[in-house]
């Protein structure tokens, strides 16, 4: 066991309920720390009022205890948060390690998509400005304990990328980091969506002098379409009937080893047995789509179909 206990969190963002998706981004996590005997953090990232709907914190917090996932600790609220951001965007100022920039989307959208470092040596000041970090060392690459060596475009790499909009909001890349070194995260695991962000977050941990967490990037479940499922395609919120058949469909989506009578354990014996067998060399690199949708409480026979295989 490592000197250094392991510390997982799953970081729900309230602009919407949690779906299948989500479910299989929160067991990989909640699976991973408590297999390595760790702590396990929940933390609400309503950093952004506008994208976020009414009562989706409080439901989410719901699912994640009726399909069993119990968290150590409070819940973090990024909105109580606001301090520690600012604190942190003072010293990135005090080190100049950081520059206001007035440059627009369209502008970046007509020179590529790429920020180019326009305003790096402009010196402005806050009005009407995001502010960017500096970067120093860009990371190019990371290692993923999934997936191995991972690579990014260089131009995305290098990019001084805002932690501070415009509007007056902490950018996310800046929240996420803050807070992971606040509440001592060592293990990162979420949807390979976020495969890209993660070197950017690194950069920011070393501008910091703070410590990196280990990653694990988990396959996306993708709907018929092709696209992943998620709140903006209005991916289905997770029912509140039997939760069994969901954790089970999420394990095989993992394909980490489910026992052939589940139906007659309970629920905690069936996560018990989960966190006993779980076993990240299994977990597939590729993003896959679901046999079938995980949208009422009750199974139809195709997914009941799936499920027993």
């Amino acid at each position: 066991m490592s000197p250094h206990p392991c510390i997982g969190r799953f970081a729900p963002s309230p602009s919407g309920d949690l779906h299948f998706g989500s479910l299989i981004a929160a067991l990989s996590s909640y699976l991973s720390a408590r297999a390595q005997q760790g702590r396990w953090l929940v933390r609400m990232e309503d950093i952004d009022p506008p994208r976020e709907v009414a009562g989706a914190a409080r439901r989410i917090l719901h699912q994640l205890e009726h399909y069993g996932l119990h968290w150590d600790g409070e819940v973090l609220w990024q909105s109580q948060r606001h301090a520690a951001y600012r604190e942190a965007l003072a010293w990135l100022q005090a080190h100049r390690q950081s520059y206001f920039c007035t440059c627009t989307r369209r502008r970046i959208q007509q020179i590529g998509g790429f920020y180019d470092g326009h305003c790096r040596d402009r010196h402005l000041g806050p009005e009407h400005a995001a502010l960017r970090l500096r970067q120093h060392a860009p990371v190019f690459r990371f290692h993923d304990r999934l997936r191995g060596e991972l690579t990014v475009d260089a131009r995305l790499a290098q990019e001084d990328f805002i932690i501070h909009r415009r509007d007056g909001l902490f950018a996310y890349n800046l929240a996420v980091v803050v807070d992971d070194h606040f509440q001592g995260v060592t293990e990162i695991v979420r949807g390979a969506d976020l495969i890209k962000p993660t070197v950017r977050q690194i950069a920011l941990y070393q501008q910091f002098g703070w410590p990196v967490p280990d990653y694990l990037h988990m396959p996306l479940a993708i709907n018929p379409d092709g696209n992943k499922l998620s709140k903006q395609n209005h991916a289905p919120s997770l029912p509140d009937g039997d939760p069994r058949p969901l954790l089970v469909q999420a394990l095989r989506f993992l394909r980490q080893p489910v026992s052939a009578g589940w139906r007659d354990e309970t629920q905690e014996k069936l996560l018990e047995s989960a966190v006993v067998q779980w076993n990240i060399a299994l977990i597939p690199q590729q993003n896959a789509p679901l046999a079938a949708k995980p949208t009422t409480p009750f199974l139809n026979d195709s997914q009941q179909a799936m499920i027993s295989r």
